[in-house]
């Protein structure tokens, strides 16, 4: 049962590129909104759930809703020049650059395997740019590299920041609503410097918004927190895997998003790095449950 929640989080969030798509509204315009329409849902949860941090906790989570939301303007705008697919792929390469970010920021000695995997992600990532070949598809597919590549870079740092904020694995009602509240009021701040940026209310653009901020920015991240710290490493590493692999087939199906057989390649390359690096820290993790002393 643990995992099929687990699997029903990761499904719901694979819909958030093809939302952002179909909403076609500016990248800040769909940050926001999907800030917005999720606080009210997460404001309830978190009334029903434990929630003892700190004061310092409390404010870690809404600083990280800064990076937050600069990794959202980031993919979403990857998205407008390389697709959902292909954007939620590299974007999700975080896996791979969280590891050497707290190595250089905080001084956590990286597994060796990460040297091996990171050289083979580049080149992958590479390759989904299309080496500007004129069946690449995107509007501009090496700038949608470019953009997705920064969203995850900025996403690891939101995921070491959030880390910090709740250390003790609480209810994660309440770190996720202080982190989408920042990540809204910073939207707000950066809307300012959008021109396309809109308040105007429109349909069905905002009932895709809607349903990106409560479906997935709420009820799937609530799952996905709720659970996937109760299964074993590898198991969630594998799991979340599936949400590239779940936009890419959406992609392909509401889309036709149709990618050239260099981007194909640079895919698949991709997503053997992330496996690497998955089954590397699961079994790390592994060996040092096996090395502790039984409590």
């Amino acid at each position: 049962m643990t995992r099929l929640i687990g699997l029903a989080g990761i499904v719901l969030i694979s819909f958030s590129a093809i939302f952002v798509r179909l909403a076609d509204v500016s990248p800040t315009t769909a940050a926001f909104y999907r800030a917005t329409y999720a606080l009210p849902v997460l404001f309830i949860a978190a009334r029903f759930m434990r929630d003892d941090r700190t004061r310092r906790e409390r404010l870690l989570a809404l600083g990280a809703g800064v990076l937050f939301a600069a990794d959202l303007t980031l993919w979403h705008t990857s998205i407008e020049y390389i697709g959902a697919g292909l954007s939620t792929v590299v974007a999700n390469s975080q896996v791979l650059w969280v590891g050497l970010l707290a190595w250089m920021l905080l001084g956590e000695k990286p597994r060796k395997a990460a040297f091996v995997v990171v050289p083979i992600a580049l080149v992958g990532i590479a390759l989904i740019g299309g080496l500007g070949r004129d069946d690449a598809y995107g509007e501009n597919p090496m700038l949608g590299v470019i953009f997705a590549l920064l969203a995850g870079i900025s996403y690891s740092l939101f995921l070491l920041v959030y880390r910090a904020s709740n250390k003790r694995m609480g209810p994660p009602a309440g770190p996720l609503l202080d982190t989408t509240a920042g990540g809204a009021l910073t939207m707000l701040l950066i809307s300012r410097f959008d021109g396309d940026f809109s308040f105007a209310f429109s349909w069905p653009s905002h009932g895709w918004l809607i349903a990106l901020g409560v479906v997935i920015q709420s009820f799937g991240w609530l799952l996905i927190s709720v659970v996937l710290p109760r299964l074993p490493a590898l198991d969630t590493s594998m799991m979340l895997l599936l949400q590239p692999a779940s936009t890419v087939l959406w992609a392909q199906i509401i889309f036709t998003e149709t990618l050239s057989s260099v981007q194909w390649i640079g895919m698949i390359i991709v997503f053997v790095a992330i496996i690497g690096a998955a089954l590397a820290s699961a079994t790390g993790m592994r060996k040092a449950a096996l090395a502790a002393p039984e409590p």
